[in-house]
């Protein structure tokens, strides 16, 4: 049985296509496109899916769509009618796009589909679970729980903004909802807007911002109580209500009122193109304790309702690192498992999950290895002669190393040497993090190494943190981590052991000057508070990233990368080597690693690269 799923027409569309309940491909529509948070129909991905899968669309069993759009419908015209007359603009403006087309939504969709083949639109079987239905499936059946509680929040989906449910074999039971307006991922978005960065985008921008703030201020706390007198009132089950004399997103075209929420906090909206200050890093902080607080709460109402030992995570919140960190250390449940994909894109994977399992009523066969996901890496994956063709036609100029072992111990000490690397092997990563398939990397003992990065290869905020990946064997060395952390979804801090003295005034410097402090022996992925969002690499799941951290740790002692994902600003992550390659030159990495082959920036043709136009990627 073949089912493709498919999430679209908000943020982030994907598709996935699973066999037999086997995920077998899964990608992201921008990585096609090269248009960050594409949200078209995802017929490249569609493409691409069926094609892995050796599938035509005719052999499908179902195209299941990831959330009911009549149901959105109906929640768009009560909130309009219960906040009348507000919101009449923002009504008028968007009647004709959902009475045009997302009304019709399976006509758009069979006609979308024709574009990527032609097949026989009568035997085509289109599902539409619920939105929340879709994250929890994601969450629950690739895990490798046989019963397990299931959490998800996010913005909004039809009505619900987050769900706690319980998964048991094949079924999934939707225990207790919150329904929108009040969400706390919204709340999270309020003030993403607030704090100068995009809505949908930016929000990982905040959690970076937020250790930037001053614990012991006596503004967080004023800011704190502000959230929570004015903004927010938090239940002792997670629930929340959120006050919407201050929220626009409702019935309005932006998220705040403006003007309410100055008088509140006492500065106005932050400009994307203003520096950054104390007071912004401040409010940043406040609303991540906030946020923290709520997710704690939520999920120790899980652990309440299911009595199980087990919790899975899916929706944009989950990709909150810091909150799912503080819910592992809380010890509220024994083992946590959280989606890769967890935002809207893993809605197409949940979907078709959710189809399989629920609809078709087919069993379900529980994982005995880490989970059912290979790692995340279910994307696309190119030969050694797509690598060649792909360099030729760029005029590049490469070596190919034929044993792996030797290019690893070759690229372990171009890195030990404090050269950046592109780093391009196997299969795409499906979700928004690089896995060590198509990641950027660096040696994480050097000073000037997070500056670098940020400044002179992802042409992004001096302020963002990068990420360690890990030898899974050896994370408790370095970082106060009992448990796997594949997908790059747990923050904790690193280990006391190699943790450096800062001055005792350390947290009332100015933002800036505590960046430039050294607080680790592996500054490059130590974020201001001493944390770090860490991957544990394991040679299950990607032997040839496994191997190269070997190589790297017999070479230096440290068995650990910096790794961030290949792109720069406003850029999806690479899919092909053309994509790697362009850029590769288009920023000041010095070496590219593809499948085995090798390319040194010093010997590359830079005229004849140079001839062509750089691209230029909106901010994100």
């Amino acid at each position: 049985m073949k089912i493709l799923g498919i999430s679209a027409f908000y943020h982030d569309s994907a598709a996935a296509i699973i066999e037999d309940g086997k995920i077998i491909a899964a990608a992201q529509e921008e990585r096609f496109t090269r248009k960050k948070h594409d949200s078209s129909f995802p017929k490249n991905a569609v493409a691409f899916c069926l094609k892995y899968a050796g599938a035509s669309i005719d052999e499908l069993d179902a195209v299941v769509f990831y959330d009911k759009p009549l149901l959105k419908f109906e929640r768009l015209l009560e909130t309009y009618y219960n906040f009348a007359p507000k919101g009449l603009r923002s009504f008028i403006m968007a009647m004709p796009v959902w009475l045009k087309e997302k009304l019709f939504l399976k006509n758009m969709i069979r006609k979308a589909l024709e574009e990527v083949e032609p097949f026989d639109t009568k035997k085509l079987t289109l599902l539409f679970p619920e939105h929340h239905l879709s994250h929890a499936a994601s969450a629950f059946y690739p895990s490798p729980f046989e019963e397990s509680a299931i959490l998800t929040i996010d913005g909004v989906g039809e009505w619900a903004t987050a769900s706690i449910g319980l998964g048991k074999g094949k079924s999934i039971k939707i225990l207790k909802e919150l329904q929108f307006p009040n969400s706390v991922g919204l709340l999270y978005s309020a003030c993403t807007y607030w704090l100068g960065f995009r809505v949908n985008s930016g929000e990982y921008k905040l959690m970076g911002l937020a250790p930037y703030g001053n614990p012991n201020s006596e503004e967080v706390q004023r800011f704190v109580k502000i959230i929570k007198e004015h903004l927010v009132e938090i239940k002792e089950d997670g629930s929340i209500w959120l006050n919407q004399a201050y929220f626009n997103y409702a019935t309005g075209l932006k998220m705040v009122y403006d003007d309410k929420w100055e008088k509140l906090f006492g500065f106005g909206r932050r400009d994307e193109k203003n520096p950054l200050e104390q007071k912004h890093c401040n409010l940043a902080f406040a609303i991540q304790q906030v946020t923290e607080e709520v997710v704690y709460k939520m999920a120790a109402h899980a652990r309440e309702l299911t009595g199980c030992p087990n919790l899975v995570l899916a929706g944009g919140v989950a990709l909150n690192c810091v909150s799912n960190g503080k819910i592992m250390h809380a010890k509220i449940f024994d083992k946590i498992w959280i989606q890769p994909a967890a935002g809207d894109a893993g809605g197409a994977l949940g979907a078709a999950q959710a189809a399989y399992h629920l609809h078709f009523k087919k069993e379900r066969i529980v994982s005995t290895k880490a989970d059912d996901m290979l790692g995340s890496y279910l994307g696309p994956t190119y030969s050694d002669q797509d690598i060649e063709l792909s360099f030729k036609k760029q005029k590049a100029v490469y070596k190919k190393v034929e044993n792996f072992d030797a290019l690893a111990t070759e690229v372990a000490g171009v890195l030990a040497d404090g050269n950046v690397v592109g780093w391009f092997q196997g299969r795409m990563e499906f979700g928004p993090r690089a896995l060590g398939n198509r990641s950027i990397l660096g040696d994480a003992r050097n000073e000037e190494m997070q500056l670098k990065l940020n400044l002179k290869i992802k042409y992004r905020e001096s302020f963002r943190p990068f990420a360690p990946s890990v030898l899974a064997e050896s994370a408790s060395k370095y970082f106060d981590l009992d448990e796997p952390s594949p997908y790059m979804l747990l923050v904790t801090d690193v280990d006391n052991s190699i943790k450096k003295e800062v001055p005792t005034n350390y947290n009332e410097l100015p933002m800036m000057e505590r960046l430039y402090v050294s607080r680790s022996k592996i500054p490059a992925i130590t974020h201001i508070d001493f944390s770090a969002r860490v991957q544990t690499v394991h040679p299950e799941t990607n032997e040839r990233y496994h191997k190269l951290l070997q190589a790297f740790e017999e070479k230096t002692g440290i068995g650990l990368l910096v790794n961030t994902s290949f792109n720069v600003r406003g850029e999806p992550i690479v899919c092909t080597p053309e994509d790697a390659f362009r850029c590769f030159m288009n920023t000041e990495m010095d070496f590219l690693v593809v499948g085995n082959y090798i390319l040194d920036k010093r010997v590359q043709d830079k005229a004849a690269f140079g001839e062509r136009p750089r691209e230029v990627f909106a901010a994100d």
